[in-house]
């Protein structure tokens, strides 16, 4: 820490169990601070009770080519509530109490053992997956999995990109999506539940390059929304044309980034380019991955690909400098302080989201 007198012990946001949705969320804040509650639940604006406990959670401290971040913001993604559902028991968590949310940005406040190229002080975006930590005062991340964020860019908006803009990145990638001017041929890229986190991301980067014709899914209220980032035909899921996957002008796809769940192969396949098409799904499933599987052993000109990827300093850093020059909009659907994440959890776990749900650190925080 920068100094010997600075507390030892933070705020945090934990959950001690598998399940429990937003209600199995607990904000943990030490007797010293500056939180002086008197009660163990306090009930907020909304119908859930938010359980607040005077628990002494340890400032972790940095291992060798870790960096100790002070939060700044955090981003919630569907995996972190996925992870507390149990989609990945008895692996993740390690284990109980955990501190949830794998993408952040913080200031560095103490090097770790072996880490060049950060300073103290430094502002940074990371991601932290799956350890986590990001609902905290205080998060450890990997050195290699954190890049440096330019005062042009918000705390706000750098906690987004790590997971799901570098997300819809790799889906266009794996898709074979050029994502330059003149990088590979026009394709026609389709984006399903593209008014989500990943979504905004996916249709902003593949309409960037300027040559291909970009369909996009969403809900009737969001149509708007994504023709204003680039898409050139925005579907409502709800008629005909959007659960067909093709607009009124036709088009078969080529490349199909999946944001969404609950699609079956068999409405993906005639959507596609009769040449050969690509899904890659965000959110594959067993039976999905026994597809993929079998489109590779049998070459298929159509084929699902699950996409597998972390993401790399440069990308991190590429993302950053398209924020930075206004080429990326980040989309934010709403900003809670600490003591209301579970609200924002709620939020992300309702599917209703346009845009990233950020739990942001500055924000006034009515425990105080």
């Amino acid at each position: 820490m920068a100094s010997s007198s600075s507390p030892r012990t933070m705020r945090a946001v934990q959950y001690d169990r598998y399940g429990g949705g937003a209600e199995g969320l607990k904000v943990r804040t030490p007797v010293h601070g500056t939180n002086r509650l008197d009660v163990q639940t306090r009930t907020h604006l909304t119908d859930s009770p938010v359980h607040f406990q005077h628990v002494e959670v340890p400032i972790p401290s940095p291992k060798k080519g870790e960096l100790l971040l002070r939060m700044e913001a955090a981003s919630i993604n569907r995996v972190d509530w996925k992870f507390q559902n149990g989609k990945a028991r008895p692996f993740l968590p390690s284990k109980f109490p955990f501190t949830p949310v794998c993408e952040l940005a913080g200031e560095v406040v103490e090097l770790g053992a072996g880490v060049s190229g950060f300073s103290q002080g430094d502002k940074v975006i990371a991601v932290n997956f799956p350890g986590g930590g990001g609902l905290a005062e205080y998060a450890v991340v990997p050195a290699s999995q954190a890049a440096l964020r330019p005062p042009e860019v918000s705390a706000v908006e750098g906690a987004c990109l790590p997971i799901a803009a570098f997300t819809a990145l790799a889906a266009l990638r794996a898709a074979g999506v050029g994502l330059d001017a003149g990088d590979g041929r026009p394709k026609n890229v389709l984006v399903t539940a593209a008014s989500g986190g990943v979504g905004t991301f996916a249709v902003q980067l593949a309409s960037l390059a300027g040559h291909h014709h970009v369909t996009a899914t969403c809900g009737a209220r969001n149509l708007d929304l994504i023709r204003s980032l680039g898409a050139d035909e925005a579907l409502d899921y709800d008629t005909p044309e959007g659960a067909a996957l093709r607009g009124p002008s036709g088009p078969k796809h080529d490349a199909v980034v999946h944001c969404g769940e609950g699609f079956p192969w068999s409405a993906f396949k005639p959507a596609l380019a009769d040449a050969g098409g690509v899904v890659v799904d965000l959110t594959p499933r067993l039976a999905s991955v026994a597809v993929a599987v079998l489109h590779w052993v049998l070459f298929s000109r159509k084929k699902l690909v699950p996409l597998i990827a972390s993401a790399k300093e440069e990308d991190m850093e590429a993302l950053l400098g398209m924020v930075s020059q206004g080429k990326l909009r980040v989309v934010i659907d709403s900003r809670y302080p600490l003591s209301r994440a579970h609200e924002g959890w709620a939020k992300s776990m309702s599917g209703h989201a346009t845009g990233k749900v950020v739990v942001d650190m500055g924000v006034a925080d009515d425990t105080e």
